[in-house]
């Protein structure tokens, strides 16, 4: 048998952070973070890290790793993952993978492999500047001019995933899509389950969101984010943080905190919104649904269920 892999996945502030924390308590698991974000220094409150005291105990990998002045690739995320994963299977316990980036996610668990495609650092530098001057939303339309299949599975906030497929494109010729596919060739060394949250009434999400946000500022966000905004222009991916662009207009003095505060809930919503399409197109996610009333104990009976139904332990 493969060694086996939890995947919690699902939306931004729907809960997965906490109930992966509780199913590692329960199955002797340690957590590999799937958080594109996250991944940086000095990003803890824009990101909705987890605390010491969330954590419980369980250790965490993946989270708070990288300075926010370097890139970061999927490649890596899954050789990362992959490595993470074997050491943790290695001391008997289970790797429960936690987090919304689904491209991490999806490219870890259908094994994608990456070639190797050196960057050109003019080219990249080039489109950094395009992406400065007429906004990421332009990047993502001429991504969408040339390869439109990886367009659609961005959004414009990615933008080191644009800027990365257009480098490629001009570069090689030829289409992400065109390489994912070849890529899927090699079988996983590992049998994943994966568990994905959502609610049956969006704006439960949605009020989930904004009291995150509001919680978030209580916590910092806003020295944080000006933290971040004073490094603006390196064209790095950590800058383009939802929670940190945002409040650019508020400390440009173009914005009141108020506005800013409210274009984060704006931006977050929509993000969450990108994020269940994204899990909704993925054949491998079991779905666990809540309603306003759902608790953590409602979850984690949840994905216990989707467990013994599967005979994954």
């Amino acid at each position: 048998m493969k060694p086996r892999i939890l995947v919690i996945a699902g939306p931004t502030a729907s809960g997965k952070t906490a109930l992966g924390v509780e199913m590692a308590l329960r199955l002797n698991g340690e957590v590999i973070s799937a958080d594109s974000m996250q991944i940086y220094r000095g990003m803890d409150v824009a990101t909705a890290k987890p605390t010491a005291e969330e954590m419980k105990g369980v250790p965490h990998h993946l989270i708070g790793f990288l300075d926010r002045t370097e890139n970061f690739s999927v490649a890596d995320y899954v050789l990362l993952a992959t490595e993470k994963a074997e050491d943790i299977i290695s001391r008997g316990k289970l790797p429960i993978v936690v987090g919304g980036t689904g491209l991490y996610i999806s490219s870890f668990v259908n094994n994608i492999q990456f070639p190797e495609i050196k960057g050109d650092d003019e080219v990249r530098k080039r489109l950094t500047e395009e992406a400065e001057q007429y906004g990421n939303a332009y990047l993502l339309e001429k991504l969408r001019a040339c390869d439109p299949e990886t367009a659609a599975e961005l959004h414009e906030n990615d933008l080191g995933r644009v800027r990365r497929a257009l480098e490629v494109f001009e570069a090689t010729g030829r289409k992400m899509s065109d390489i994912k596919r070849e890529s899927t060739l090699v079988e996983s060394p590992f049998e994943f389950l994966a568990a994905a949250i959502t609610y049956d009434d969006r704006q439960v999400l949605y009020d989930r969101i904004n009291r995150r946000v509001d919680v978030m500022k209580e916590n910092g966000l806003v020295d944080e984010a000006y933290e971040i905004f004073k490094e603006a222009g390196t064209g790095r991916t950590a800058h383009q943080a939802i929670g940190c662009k945002e409040l650019a207009p508020y400390f440009e003095n173009r914005a009141t905190l108020e506005e800013c505060l409210e274009k984060v809930k704006q931006e977050t919503r929509r993000y969450a919104k990108k994020q269940l399409t994204w899990f909704k197109k993925e054949p491998y996610i079991n779905w666990m649904e809540g309603d306003k009333d759902s608790d953590i104990n409602f979850f984690i009976k949840k994905c216990e269920n989707i467990i013994a139904k599967k005979y994954f332990l």
